[in-house]
């Protein structure tokens, strides 16, 4: 996701002032916008299905981070196993 400098970094003062018309271009574009304080970036914007995309692609990669770790690790076993204890489980 590209931010453009120009459109998506506003002052807190601008989003007090123009709230509607913010919020419209984050919805339009799918782009976050920055928001300053005395000149600082200060918050992030988003749109919520950006978010949740994102938010879902974290969960994703934080999942195979972990598989990863286990399989580095050693903690593997054949996917018969696996699909033998995973249908008795649920009385397949």
């Amino acid at each position: 996701m590209s931010i453009s400098l120009a459109e998506d970094i506003r002052s807190v003062t601008d989003l007090k002032r123009h709230t509607r018309e913010i919020l419209d271009q984050i919805h339009q574009t799918g782009r976050p916008v920055v928001l300053t304080v005395n000149g600082r970036a200060d918050s992030v914007i988003i749109d919520v299905k950006v978010y949740e995309k994102q938010l879902n692609a974290m969960n994703l990669a934080r999942l195979l981070s972990e598989a990863e770790a286990e399989i580095s690790s050693g903690q593997t076993r054949p996917a018969r196993t696996f699909l033998a204890e995973f249908k008795n489980a649920r009385n397949i």
